[in-house]
């Protein structure tokens, strides 16, 4: 008794101290806890201290305190399962997960097919193929929630999506890892019958128990509280329900998992909150990290040799390949962004204390030699340890930011407008052609994703912000402010005329203008108040440099008011010929659109494409073999595309960078942490009909 509690004690310190480094370095305390585990195992400690402290004959007691740790936390994760996450999500939930699920599974069972001979006997093979697919395919949700939870990505739709997907991963994994197990057990002397009744307990806890569960919501309001009684008929109904399934020889766990389930969910919000707040202390704080400290005693990477290491690198490779791809090869089917189906892709990579409860059936089933359980925890590991890193890569917080923000709008009931913010420089009544070019761009925005549901074309909004600089004359006594007023009277009659012009074509507008006693120093600060989701702005503008360096959206410059003259300078207070854009009255005819297609990225092509095709111009793509390539694939879709030089009285668009070629008339700088485009999506989109006014 003397040897059980010191381990108590000294299992319990090192998954408090090791749980908390691993917090420190941004992982999931379940890490810590594992190679707690480990560390104190044979791997670390040797046969001769680890058997002295954990010897044979302590693993017994230790695995049972962590089996009862593990039905009262399987019991937590049914309670907690949310079971309206797929609700508005349900068809993309599903399909992600099924990519999840099923490329990992097939994966798993090719790679389970080929190293079967090694680790299991032949009348077993069927089980450990099963078993090693299941494994392969699980997500962890409890320690996705806690990723997500501490970068605040549960408030916006990509972490609800990544919840909901991991729900329909669990209940998949769960059905696939209880058939394992019974195809285990069914060569046991009593197993072959009892396997049978496992759809019976089913239909009973569903049908029979949960309508009696029921009963304990208006018995909890009568009394005010938990009583003693009632959370002793919980676990006496949650101990009996997971001996049910253990006897059926369908493990512990999904007894423990299903009680949770049928736990009520009307009216019952007080009752699991009390009843969570008892049961997680004593699962979380002592029992739970205890199961995994047991579970990494069982690891002896001591006996790992170069065999074992070609073994694990096929296993990291299915496992994390099988993930990756399958979930993201799924979220694009449902025309999610690239970067946001690589992100959940990562998200359901995490496998953690899901894979570790998997992993320990497998073993005490026999599925699992030694051996290969402990390849499968370095595994567990590895991806676990991989997935906040990687989803902070490739979202990073700017992005999460941005979207709890849209969130948070929606909440409000404010309508998340595609804003188009152009610097309209004096006079004002020439600007009409830099207007139409921002009210083409507006009009021009995509569809909301399912993912991030932002604008349409039928939302977008084009701000028109103009700044006027105070009379440099002196005032006269009793003159007032009378001229001044008149002056911006003037000024906002042009500017309404010019925002009368976008609600034409179909887009909200409005002004935003007033007198400045320094017109360079304010504008920055007006582009950033618009929080614009497109700034569009002629090069000469008093303080035109704070304003493209300050902007985090794409910006549109204007850099050159005619295609036709050679290198004109930029003028000090610059308006656009309507020739740069074929409007009307220019009196030239309307040429092609030209982009200089490099290593700018993206967003200047994604520019000439949009006015090439609103305008109906042809499109020429120019700077080798990138140029070409995109070019080539344009036409494919559709577009009037070609590559090659300039040609004479395009209007030509590059992006803003450093080596930005020479009378180029409109620059492009993308947003910060830019989306790829899908030029498939955004050629489908540019011909969709625009809204009419």
């Amino acid at each position: 008794m003397d040897l059980l509690l010191l381990d108590l004690v000294i299992v319990l310190a090192a998954a408090r101290l090791f749980g908390a480094l691993a917090r420190r370095l941004g992982q999931p305390p379940v890490i810590g806890e594992i190679v707690a585990g480990i560390l104190l195992g044979p791997t670390l400690l040797g046969p001769l201290i680890g058997d002295q402290l954990f010897g044979p004959e302590m693993r017994p007691p230790l695995q049972a305190l962590a089996n009862v740790g593990l039905v009262l936390f399987m019991f937590v994760v049914g309670l907690e399962l949310d079971q309206k996450l797929v609700r508005g999500k349900g068809r993309i939930a599903v399909t992600v997960a099924l990519g999840s699920t099923v490329v990992p599974f097939v994966l798993g069972c090719v790679l389970a097919l080929a190293i079967a001979g090694e680790h299991v006997g032949g009348g077993r093979t069927l089980p450990f193929v099963l078993f090693m697919g299941a494994a392969m395919a699980a997500t962890a949700f409890p320690v996705l929630a806690r990723i997500l939870t501490d970068r605040g990505m549960q408030r916006i739709t990509l972490g609800g999506l990544a919840l909901a997907s991991a729900a329909v991963i669990d209940v998949l994994a769960w059905t696939v890892l209880a058939v394992v197990v019974g195809i285990a057990g069914a060569g046991e002397a009593e197993g072959q019958w009892k396997v049978l009744l496992a759809l019976p307990y089913a239909l009973v806890m569903f049908l029979v128990v949960k309508p009696l569960l029921a009963r304990l919501v208006p018995a909890y309001e009568k009394a005010g509280r938990l009583t003693p009684g009632l959370l002793s008929l919980v676990l006496i109904g949650l101990i009996g329900s997971a001996w049910a399934t253990e006897w059926m020889h369908v493990h512990f766990i999904f007894g423990a998992f299903v009680f949770g389930t049928v736990m009520p969910r009307e009216g019952a919000e007080r009752l699991n909150h009390e009843i969570l707040e008892r049961l997680e202390q004593l699962a979380v704080l002592l029992l739970l990290p205890m199961f995994f400290v047991v579970a990494g005693l069982n690891v002896n990477l001591r006996e790992l040799d170069l065999s074992s290491l070609g073994t694990l690198a096929a296993i990291l490779a299915v496992a994390i390949g099988g993930k990756l791809l399958g979930s993201y090869a799924a979220a694009r089917t449902q025309r999610l962004p690239a970067r946001q189906s690589w992100t959940l892709a990562a998200l359901l990579n995490t496998r953690g204390l899901t894979e570790i409860v998997i992993l320990t059936v497998g073993l005490q089933k026999g599925v699992l030699d030694d051996e290969l359980y402990s390849l499968m925890v370095v595994m567990a590991l590895v991806t676990t340890a991989m997935t906040g890193p990687l989803v902070r890569r490739l979202y990073p917080d700017r992005r999460v930011a941005r979207d709890i923000a849209d969130a948070e709008r929606a909440a409000l009931g404010v309508t998340a407008a595609h804003r188009v913010l152009v610097i309209v420089p004096e006079p004002p009544a020439e600007q009409a052609p830099l207007v139409g070019l921002a009210t083409t761009l507006a009009l021009s925005a995509p569809s909301a994703s399912p993912a991030s549901p932002a604008s349409s074309a039928s939302s977008s909004e084009v701000v028109l912000g103009h700044l006027r600089p105070y009379p440099a004359g002196r005032l006269e006594v009793g003159s007032g402010l009378s001229s001044e007023l008149a002056e911006l009277a003037e000024t906002l009659h042009e500017l309404e005329t010019l925002a009368a012009t976008v609600r034409e074509r179909g887009s909200e507008s409005r002004v935003v203008s007033r007198f400045s006693a320094d017109v360079a120093g304010e504008l920055p600060g007006l582009a950033s108040g618009a929080r614009p989701d497109l700034l569009v702005l002629p090069a000469g503008v008093p303080g035109y440099a704070g304003v493209r360096d300050g902007a985090t959206c794409r910006v549109v410059t204007v850099a050159v008011p005619s295609p036709v003259s050679e290198s004109v300078p930029i003028p000090e207070s610059p308006s656009v010929s309507p020739s740069v854009f074929g409007q009307a009255g220019s009196g030239s005819e309307p040429g092609p659109v030209a982009v200089h297609h490099g290593s700018g990225g993206d967003a200047a092509a994604h520019v000439a494409l949009t006015l090439a095709t609103l305008w109906g111009r042809p499109l020429v793509v120019t700077g080798g073999n990138r140029a070409s390539a995109l070019a080539q694939r344009l036409a494919r879709l559709g577009v009037e595309a070609t590559s090659g030089p300039v040609p004479e009285g395009a209007l030509v668009v590059a992006a803003d960078t450093a080596n930005a070629p020479e009378g180029a008339h409109l620059l492009v700088r993308a947003e910060q942490d830019p989306d790829p485009v899908d030029w498939t999506e955004a050629v489908s989109a540019l011909r969709a009909p625009l809204p009419r006014p």
